[in-house]
């Protein structure tokens, strides 16, 4: 009897609702649009000048590098364990920062939905209650826990599609928050709108994911490139859409980087509780969870594999004999979370969350950063293997695709983590950020080191 060829799973629709969920956050709107009109022009920016590039660069090396390291892989093959150590590290301690980032926006969703007010050691009860039941959902397989990631992601853009839609609602009848004229699209170079920028970028990156579908797809060859790009214009759509509704009802200058989806919210219903919002508090804290569910096994599978190939500490390889989860960097990220969290209240910057989200930034940006030389250097050591998606274009074009997504990189880093001034504002809000990212940047060295990782 003749044989039937399986049909592939994964059409180009449904490998763009797959990127959308794993890479659209919708914590990241409130900071976007705190930088204020210019964010649309910094969108059109750096979709052209970063989303492009590394969409490119992200699908030769995705379709071609097909191990389990993902970025791990490309850069240890190009440059060698070392910068694979730092690589795996970065991208590792990046996932409990972030963790923590969202737990300190948990007690303000609790009190948005009951009513009561949270003191500190309440606050801090729900942030590690938040930290541990994200521990254990990573414990079980994502298919476990795919009601969350596909509820997730509906909610992601339901709650985008809301506060945009009453945004348009508000400014028909109301009026807006902010003046649209010429000079306020115009891009900003303020400091605070530039180290904003930053999470831009950080809502363009992760796309490579999508590389993992390759041996599903009709033609990967074509779907993978167009999948990157136009899933990447459709979140910025969403993100837009989004940061306009809370830019039109909350003044640039009061945004809140924590709280202002939930702020703009009540400012356009005009009411601070109710079912409404009550409902919108627990749907935001469901794609919270969805966030952390969709990032855990990927991030852990990682440190995993690099503990494999001697650059991570033995603790991540650590995996459940019940059903091989990596159980080990589940747990190291619950407990650096907590720590976290617990020391939170006693540190000078009580803009929380933009604290640890822009530490979370900073590291997570480094660890993309050699991704970019890595396309060339494979390009010139490895010139024979196939590569089903091939970058076209001279000498100049690819030296053009990887220098700009860098310079940006080392420009938002620069913005987020320098502090430019002495003043106590800088003191108590940039150089936490400095302190911490130089902390996490030493244990990587000593990772090195004690693991006498040499070449």
């Amino acid at each position: 009897m003749r044989d039937v060829k399986p049909k592939k799973k994964f059409k180009l629709f449904s490998v763009i609702l797959s990127v959308i969920c794993v890479v659209f956050v919708a914590e990241a709107a409130a900071p976007v649009a705190a930088i204020g009109n210019s964010q649309y022009f910094w969108w059109l920016f750096l979709m052209l000048t970063f989303l492009l590039p590394y969409g490119l660069i992200a699908s030769e090396l995705g379709t071609t590098y097909q191990g389990e390291g993902g970025i791990y892989d490309w850069v240890t093959k190009a440059f060698g364990h070392r910068m694979g150590a730092r690589t795996s590290w970065y991208y590792w301690i990046n996932f409990p920062l972030w963790m923590a980032s969202l737990a300190v926006i948990c007690p303000g969703l609790v009190t948005t939905m009951t009513g009561q007010t949270l003191g500190t050691f309440g606050a801090i009860v729900v942030e590690l209650l938040f930290i541990w039941l994200v521990v254990l959902i990573s414990f079980f397989p994502i298919s476990d826990s795919l009601w969350i990631l596909n509820g997730a992601a509906f909610v992601k853009v339901f709650l985008a599609l809301l506060v945009g839609g009453l945004g348009i609602y508000v400014a028909v009848t109301r009026g807006v928050a902010n003046d649209y004229t010429l000079g306020s699209l115009l891009p900003s170079f303020d400091l605070k709108s530039l180290s904003f920028i930053s999470v831009i970028l950080f809502n363009f990156l992760g796309f490579e994911v999508v590389c993992t579908f390759a041996p599903d797809m009709e033609n990967p060859k074509k779907q993978i490139p167009l999948a990157i790009v136009s899933g990447g214009l459709v979140i910025a759509a969403i993100y837009i859409f989004s940061a306009f509704g809370i830019g039109v009802a909350i003044p640039t200058a009061d945004i809140s980087t924590s709280s202002g989806l939930i702020d703009s919210i009540q400012l356009m219903l005009g009411q601070t509780d109710g079912l409404v919002v009550t409902l919108v508090a627990f749907l935001f804290l469901l794609t919270l969870f969805g966030n952390m569910a969709s990032w855990s096994l990927g991030v852990n599978n990682t440190a995993c594999y690099a503990v494999k190939h001697g650059d991570m500490p033995a603790v991540f390889a650590i995996k459940s004999e019940k059903n091989d989860m990596p159980t080990g960097a589940a747990i190291m990220n619950g407990l650096v979370a907590s720590v976290i969290v617990v020391i939170a209240p006693f540190l000078p910057n009580q803009d929380l969350f933009w604290a640890f989200f822009a530490l979370n930034l900073v590291m997570f940006l480094f660890a993309y950063l050699p991704i970019f030389p890595a396309f060339l250097k494979l390009r010139k050591i490895d010139p024979d293997i196939e590569r089903p998606f091939k970058v076209g274009g001279g000498k100049g074009v690819l030296y053009l695709l990887v220098a700009l997504p860098m310079i940006l990189i080392i420009t938002s880093i620069i913005f987020i983590a320098v502090p430019f001034n002495l003043s106590n504002e800088t003191m108590t809000q940039v150089l936490p950020i400095t302190i911490g990212a130089i902390v996490f940047i030493v244990i990587g060295e000593l990772i090195i080191i004690v693991k006498k990782i040499t070449k």
